[in-house]
């Protein structure tokens, strides 16, 4: 029972044959010519560079004015967290705050069906898994930091609108809301890490190895064509239970039974563009 608990979703075999060697994202291991003439994965694939085409100087803008706001919020809220801050709820603060990161996680699983702003990118990343690591801090932070924003504003008021005995009823609710924002606002910066084979911070590659941020190899099991599985993308924690509760199978099925939608049919037919 527990082997099958514990199982891989995808072999070593499997893993290698249906993804990209992010080592070689020029496909210089390319083993026929089609590969080599025509990628199925990288930057020259067609598909690939029309969607990183289609990032604009206004999405740019956006994006830098979204990641200002978020950071000065961030601070604000963070100071207000520690004038408010009591020590004998330590335990309790703690406990909310790991609930925060969790939902966070489960979010991330999310992110590609809130809109346009996120599918382009996942579009992008499925077949060029690498694009993400030529992305600078504003590209790949902007759109998760924009969604941190009502959250955010909404601590600023209550810290500046509340007595000082309702903010500390209210404590509890403000450390989940704070660390959910942080983790989601730092979701795709821990997922250009996983991409990320050379030149990390030492810290960075400790928190992947005790797998308390996407470790690498955990994230390359979403890669494995058709990328139906692992979504979650945070910590990566809610990954298995997920897959072994098939969340997601069932989800994709209920969004086909009502809007008739197939489940990666964009994904695929970006994929095609291969000439």
């Amino acid at each position: 029972m527990a082997a099958c608990v514990l199982s891989p979703v995808k072999t070593e075999a499997q893993i290698l044959h249906n993804s990209m060697l992010e080592e070689d994202p020029n496909d210089n291991s390319a083993t026929n010519e089609e590969e080599k003439i025509k990628p199925r994965w990288g930057p020259y694939h067609k598909g690939a560079k029309e969607l990183a085409s289609l990032y604009s100087r206004g999405k740019r803008t956006q994006e830098i004015v979204c990641v200002c706001i978020c950071i000065t919020l961030m601070v604000v809220n963070l100071y207000f967290m520690a004038v408010h801050f009591k020590f004998e709820k330590v335990t309790s603060i703690f406990l909310v705050a790991l609930a925060g990161i969790f939902t966070a996680d489960f979010a991330s699983g999310l992110l590609p069906v809130l809109g346009k702003n996120f599918i382009r990118p996942f579009r992008e990343h499925h077949i060029d898994p690498t694009s993400i690591t030529r992305h600078d801090f504003i590209e790949t932070n902007g759109d998760n930091f924009m969604l941190t924003i009502p959250g955010l504003t909404y601590m600023t008021w209550n810290f500046c609108s509340q007595s000082n005995e309702e903010v500390q009823s209210n404590y509890y609710w403000f450390a989940y809301l704070y660390l959910l924002a942080l983790f989601v606002a730092l979701t795709n910066q821990i997922h250009k890490w996983s991409h990320t084979y050379f030149g990390l911070p030492r810290w960075v590659t400790i928190l992947q190895d005790l797998h308390i941020i996407l470790p690498k190899r955990h994230h390359r099991i979403h890669h494995v064509a058709p990328h139906e599985t692992y979504f979650c993308i945070t910590t990566g924690w809610l990954n298995l239970p997920l897959e072994k509760l098939r969340f997601w199978t069932a989800l994709e099925c209920l969004i086909e039974l009502v809007t008739g939608c197939r489940p990666r049919a964009d994904d695929f037919k970006w994929a095609q563009k291969r000439e």
